[in-house]
């Protein structure tokens, strides 16, 4: 319902208050369109009036000059201009002519008088070119001046008793652009001047002080009403002026068609004032129901329906900002949500962690504990006198589990570095083949006591040079390595692959054979002290901390890394980014 009565209340406003405009214009129509007109009207033929003084005064032109002056001023202001003298008559100017070539080669003027003349009198759409057949009578001795009789296209039959001249138009100045007959409202100004001639001295006292004359003049023939300006022109010391004389039949006439318009029009006015006006507030109100919806929606936490609204106007902005917001609050939730499940995750790992480190403190007492004990018990045996032949191997078992010690404590302090991100590695191009074939040489004495021997598959030819800290590298494969031979099958091969990827990188793989790992095992052989083998003697090698080294170190490398399974036993593989320098050591 709030909706409906916005649109309802826009619809009835607009209604009225466009219905309000529409009435008063109508009556300003009635009442001052008229009178704006008869004022618009006077105040144009007064510029045009001024325009023809100031060329009047700057080109002080004289006899054909003038006349094509005055012509030029009364095409453009639809209006008729004439010279007077000081005395108000007018003088002998005709504006309008025809200028040809006639056949027999003489240049003619053909001067259009004022009366006796129509605009139908003479063919319309005349070009400079054209061909013409004119009979009249000659005006001047010379037989150059003609005073038009008809004026007729060529070929047309010639008219008795007038002297007849063909040629064609080399220039000319016609009526254009004014209304219906100018020849008969310029022949107009005689009649008013013949009115005036009984008053020339009333109608000059009035005019001389300023220099200017307005007044009204209505044709007794047709009963239109003209209105009249005459100004002096500067410069001729009150002996010429300028008179306008123009119809103000027009304004009577359109007002008195626009108010018969506007009594046709006004029903259809107001049915499509209506019309529009329900449209107008259907097309307002639809954005604000759109953006009631949409807050409705966001009020529920729904942010799958955005408004649609893509106007650039508030409603647009407003439509932008909602989506910016839902947009925003969406991806706040979510994050708050991602948050959570961080938290969650954080804090199962925390609980994980709690009770890896419970196992580490396990771990590490456990593989102290039976070292120490060890080394008590060798130096218990060596306080009591022992037997000379066993007090050398009592020695140097004690050295054994002190060294065993020495590698687990250094092994933890390594791993703390490693865990605190207190490393920084030495990256630089070294080569793969040396450093695997070095931890191979490391390994002899081990493998050859197993019976194991190697196989060492590198792809291609050269180096093998990769990016990486050179130390690390070393202790990663001597790791992995050291992992192999302890968990190989007797008499065994270990298989050592190196494989080019196409994203540039270089795939180590480290395979013995031997028992595979469980399925559960697989992720969690990279923790601290994980034994896969949980029952074995610590005697069987290693610390517990290898592969967690192994893991830290190849994470700083950006390596992929992981442990799978094999048909033989099991392989550990990682990846380095390949190098193309050459320097190495």
């Amino acid at each position: 319902m709030r909706n409906c009565s916005v649109a309802f209340k826009l619809f009835v406003v607009t209604s009225l208050l466009v219905l309000f405009v529409f009435l008063v214009v109508m009556v300003a129509e009635g009442l001052f369109f008229e009178r704006y007109y008869r004022l618009t009207k006077i105040h144009k033929l007064e510029q045009s009036i001024g325009q023809f003084a100031d060329r009047y005064t700057t080109e002080q032109p004289n006899g054909k000059e003038l006349a094509r002056l005055l012509g030029v001023f009364m095409n453009e202001q639809d209006a008729s201009f004439s010279i007077l003298n000081g005395r108000l008559e007018r003088l002998n100017l005709n504006p309008y002519f025809l200028e040809m070539h006639t056949d027999n080669g003489q240049i003619m003027t053909i001067v259009i008088p004022r009366g006796g003349m129509t605009r139908e009198s003479i063919p319309q759409g005349l070009q400079a070119g054209d061909r013409l057949t004119i009979d009249g009578i000659f005006m001047d001795e010379q037989d150059t001046v003609m005073q038009p009789y008809t004026i007729l296209p060529e070929g047309a039959s010639p008219e008795t008793g007038l002297v007849r001249v063909s040629g064609t138009i080399a220039e000319f100045l016609l009526p254009e652009q004014r209304s219906y007959n100018p020849y008969y409202q310029d022949a107009l100004i005689d009649d008013v001047l013949r009115e005036w001639s009984g008053m020339n001295e009333s109608y000059l006292s009035g005019l001389r002080p300023k220099g200017k004359l307005k007044t009204e003049w209505v044709d007794k023939w047709s009963g239109i009403r003209y209105v009249i300006l005459v100004h002096s022109l500067p410069g001729s010391q009150g002996e010429r002026y300028v008179m306008v004389m123009t119809s103000l039949q027009p304004v009577g006439e359109a007002v008195g068609i626009l108010k018969q318009y506007s009594a046709f029009v006004a029903p259809i006015i107001i049915l499509l004032v209506l019309l529009l006006s329900l449209v107008y507030s259907r097309m307002v109100s639809r954005p604000l129901i759109q953006l009631s919806r949409s807050a409705k929606r966001l009020a529920r936490l729904d942010f799958s329906g955005q408004p649609d609204i893509r106007s650039k106007d508030e409603f647009g902005e407003l439509s932008r900002d909602m989506i910016a917001m839902s947009t925003n609050l969406d991806a706040a939730l979510k994050e708050l949500t991602a948050a959570n499940a961080k938290l969650y995750k954080d804090m199962q790992e925390k609980e994980r962690t709690e009770q890896l480190r419970k196992e580490l403190i396990a771990n590490i007492s456990h593989e102290l504990k039976t070292p120490l004990s060890n080394v008590k018990g060798f130096a218990e045996g060596l306080q009591d006198g022992i037997a000379e032949e066993k007090r050398e191997r009592y020695l140097a078992l004690i050295a054994s589990e002190a060294d065993r010690m020495n590698t687990l404590i250094g092994d933890m302090l390594e791993l703390s570095k490693f865990e605190l991100k207190a490393v920084r590695l030495n990256v630089r191009s070294c080569s793969l083949r040396d450093i695997i074939k070095d931890a191979l040489d490391s390994f002899s004495h081990q493998m050859e006591s197993k019976g194991l021997t190697y196989k060492l598959n590198l792809e291609g030819q050269g180096e093998q040079l990769v990016q990486a800290d050179t130390a690390k590298l070393e202790q990663v494969v001597l790791n992995l390595l050291s992992n192999a031979v302890r968990h190989a099958t007797a008499n065994s091969v270990i298989d050592i692959m190196v494989e080019r990827r196409l994203d540039g990188r270089l795939r180590i793989t480290i395979e013995n054979a031997g028992l595979p790992i469980a399925e559960e095992d697989l992720d969690r052989i990279w923790e601290h002290f994980y034994r896969v083998e949980r029952s074995r003697d610590r005697r069987s090698g290693g610390t517990g901390l290898g592969l967690a080294i192994v893991k830290h170190i190849l994470e700083l490398h950006g390596s992929e890394y992981g442990v799978r399974n094999t048909s033989r036993g099991v392989a550990f593989y990682f990846t380095l980014l390949e190098s193309r320098g050459n320097n190495h050591e």
